[in-house]
């Protein structure tokens, strides 16, 4: 899978002699089906169909998880835009007054931006590392990105309409 290259012209023998860190590694750059996988850290090393299996399970939860993070932003988001009064005029956006500083439709809508804030870090999260899962080019791990993402988005979309 993986070709040890030196510079060019040198043999890997000279190369050892001379600096043996400057090997690298040049990995194959195809899917492909395989039981053994490195995802994500060097402690998640899979050797066999049964670890597989539960890792592909690990990604199917994580993009699941995914889905449903990215559908509780949009429920924030509705309810942030509700908690907004709709009476908002230029001037008292340009020239608050004293009184409104204790607003609590204000308070509560930075409460909504800051529950948005943080379901964003979640969300951005979970997808670098099922996105970073799936760079391990492993076929299983790819399907069961997609399977996650598809399972999710069905069943947590129709919930959009309830929230």
């Amino acid at each position: 899978m993986a070709k040890w290259i030196g510079g060019p012209g040198i043999t890997s023998a000279e190369m050892s002699d001379t600096c043996s860190s400057c090997f690298r590694v040049i990995k194959k750059m195809s899917f492909y089906f395989s039981d053994t996988a490195v995802l994500l850290f060097d402690f998640w090393s899979v050797h066999s169909p049964t670890g597989m299996a539960l890792s592909v399970l690990v990604i199917v939860l994580l993009s699941v998880l995914y889905e449903a993070i990215k559908m509780g932003k949009a429920v924030l988001l509705r309810r942030a835009l509700l908690a907004v009064p709709r009476n908002l005029s230029q001037e008292s956006l340009a020239e608050p007054e004293e009184e409104e500083s204790n607003n609590p439709t204000q308070g509560r809508w930075f409460r909504y931006h800051l529950g948005q804030t943080l379901f964003h870090v979640v969300q951005v999260v979970l997808g670098y590392m099922v996105m970073l899962a799936v760079m391990s080019y492993n076929a299983w791990i790819f399907l069961g990105a997609i399977v996650g993402s598809t399972l999710g988005y069905f069943v947590v979309y129709p919930l959009l309409g309830r929230g």
